[in-house]
């Protein structure tokens, strides 16, 4: 007889999902089965949730349990899993490399050309149980808040995107105040990056970015990022400019507030193609453009370990919200209405509210 867990699942090619009992996956030879104590909601979630392009064009067959930000204990183990034991306390790299493509070989397995994406690609993680081989599964401190082992893939993300040049004693900007962008508000605080810029158009992530360190915040609905920043600048700009929005006006501000020769680390994905100046904001600026995907595997995962563990970075302000899996469609609704930063939901109902 199948053993069954609940899940939230991607039910059809549409908006929505359900919560359904669906069969616990059983680990393969190279994989361990972790039983997920707290999941953490994402940006690439409300896409699928919302059903846009960006859906449609990735995300896997349907139905299938979404969600890729986790921490768990493995209660069963592979054949051949030789690293993990039974009753490890984990989180989940998300991007599975093939390990024999020239980037897996080379040491960016994050940029592997045959990538499985869990939550995206391959079941996810908003269920009791999730399967993932053992290469994928970082094994945490066993006094690691739950709530903060499970948001350290997307911490990851900031963490790449912050660190990816230096920083300290440079003066930043980071534009967008999304949960990634509050992370590397804290992240480039704690490596002595000043002063430190936020621009958002929301009031309620413009004040968790003070909470996070930003010396000055701007609301670019009231006054032009641009022009603020050139004047408390110099007229130089930020040396270092942390691209977050995704959003084509912020895109260009970033740029236009980028000093000349300057560093800007691009995470944030537009929806669609725009029109965009590139011989005045790139060629003529001699800019320096990183483009960032995922974590470097597993270099990033190190620095995160460090950051939050050695408490160099408080992230407890922008863990907003607990609750139950079941409650995961006013999960969805907060963080739409921007009114969340991260909420942790629970299969568990007993954790719910708690840290341990």
């Amino acid at each position: 007889m199948v053993e069954l867990m609940r899940a939230v699942v991607k039910p059809a090619r549409v908006p929505g999902a359900e919560l359904r009992d669906v069969p616990i996956p059983v680990p393969s030879d190279h994989d361990v089965l972790i039983r997920v104590k707290a999941t953490s909601m994402c940006g690439t979630d409300l896409h699928i949730f919302r059903w846009d392009n960006w859906a449609e064009e990735n995300f896997g067959p349907t139905p299938m349990v979404f969600g890729h930000e986790y921490c768990g204990e493995v209660v069963e183990v592979g054949r051949d899993v030789a690293r993990v034991k039974v009753g490890d306390f984990v989180s989940g790299e998300t991007h599975i490399g093939c390990g024999h493509c020239h980037l897996c070989r080379t040491g960016r397995q994050h940029l592997c050309i045959n990538m499985d994406l869990v939550g995206v690609t391959r079941p996810g993680c908003f269920a009791e149980y999730i399967c993932i081989p053992e290469q994928n599964a970082w094994i945490n401190p066993p006094d690691l808040p739950i709530d903060i082992a499970a948001i350290q893939e997307p911490f990851g993300n900031a963490v790449h995107t912050t660190l990816s040049g230096e920083i300290a004693a440079r003066s930043t900007l980071v534009m967008g105040c999304g949960p990634i962008g509050l992370f590397s508000i804290g992240i480039a605080r704690a490596s002595g990056a000043s002063p430190i810029w936020a621009v958002d158009i929301n009031d309620y992530r413009l004040e968790l970015a003070r909470k996070m360190g930003a010396t000055h915040v701007i609301d670019s609905r009231e006054e032009d990022p641009v022009e603020t920043i050139m004047a408390e600048s110099d007229g130089e700009g930020a040396e270092v400019v942390l691209e977050l929005s995704g959003a084509p006006s912020g895109i260009r501000q970033a740029f236009g507030a980028l000093r000349v020769g300057g560093r800007i680390s691009m995470l944030g994905l537009p929806a669609n193609p725009f029109e965009f100046d590139f011989s005045t904001l790139i060629v003529l600026k001699g800019a320096n453009v990183h483009g960032i995907y995922g974590r470097k595997m597993f270099d990033t995962w190190y620095r995160t370990s460090t950051l939050l563990g050695n408490g160099l970075v408080d992230v407890s302000p922008l863990i907003t919200h607990h609750m139950p899996l079941e409650e995961f469609e006013q999960g969805m609704d907060l963080l739409l209405r921007g009114q969340a930063a991260k909420v942790i939901l629970y299969p568990d109902s007993a954790h719910t509210g708690s840290r341990m």
